[in-house]
């Protein structure tokens, strides 16, 4: 109990810290949230190691596991994205959104998982790593759309110093959403090699949806590189993307799991 509530504590802190800093316009300078924000990634993932070896079977990775795990990835790339200078801000969303998801995870409780060889769990954790990297590159595509909104409608609010140039900014969102396709890619091609029946009855609605949000960022990349996409048009595109890839996972594992009460 105490590893969960001391991560959410320095989460928090680093949240704290950061908010103060964009308030003060300095950022870019302050590098305190640093130190809290690595204690909590710490915690977070000690919290997890040590629930998989006191857990009999696999690795948990049950619906509010498999949310907590994304929401510890996103905050390890937001700090080690922040210890380089850039996007320090987007600790802002990223940490008390994996303070929360540590936190409904240890109330909600912990599930043995069925043993999984090292070939589905290599697939499993592909997965998970792919939707942290675009759940990070739809919070780029959210600031980048109220940063636009903001510039059009000349509102220089101080969060908005301390965002990186527009230029900036939609430069980073494209690199973070092409290394989440190809992650994205190894999944299905993991999937496809590692999963016996990648099309039985409770996987195709998954796989359709996955397949759907790999064909959507594709575009989006191909848009970008053939057309010059930016803007507004990549925002819907990473958004209606990413809402595709929350449906396939997130979706399915609820409704199977929460609802049907059945193994996903």
């Amino acid at each position: 109990m105490w590893i969960s509530l001391a991560a959410v504590v320095f989460y928090l802190l680093a949240t704290g810290m950061l908010v103060r800093a964009v308030a003060q316009d300095q950022v870019s300078a302050s590098r305190a949230w640093l130190w809290p924000a690595l204690a909590g990634v710490a915690l977070h993932g000690l919290y997890h190691l040590l629930v998989a070896w006191r857990t009999p079977g696999g690795p948990d990775m049950h619906f509010f596991s498999a949310l907590s795990l994304v929401g510890l990835g996103m905050a390890a790339m937001t700090t080690a994205v922040g210890a380089q200078g850039r996007m320090a801000g987007l600790g802002v969303l990223s940490f008390p959104l994996a303070a929360a998801l540590l936190m409904v995870y240890h109330l909600y409780g912990h599930e043995p998982s069925p043993g999984l060889d090292w070939r589905l769990q290599l697939h499993a954790w592909m997965a998970l790593l792919a939707y942290a990297t675009l759940a990070i590159a739809a919070l780029l595509a959210v600031m980048l759309w109220a940063q636009e909104r903001a510039l059009r409608r000349r509102e220089f609010h101080a969060w908005l110093r301390a965002l990186p140039p527009l230029t900036e900014l939609e430069e980073l969102l494209f690199r973070t959403i092409s290394v989440g396709f190809l992650l994205l890619t190894a999944t299905l091609l993991t999937g496809v090699l590692f999963v016996e029946n990648l099309f039985a009855q409770h996987l195709i609605h998954k796989t359709v949806l996955s397949v759907l949000s790999w064909l959507a960022f594709g575009a989006l990349l191909i848009g970008r590189w053939r057309y010059g996409w930016r803007g507004n048009k990549a925002v819907r595109w990473t958004l209606t993307a990413m809402a595709l890839l929350l449906l396939a996972f997130f979706g399915s594992k609820f409704v199977l799991e929460l609802v049907l009460e059945r193994a996903s």
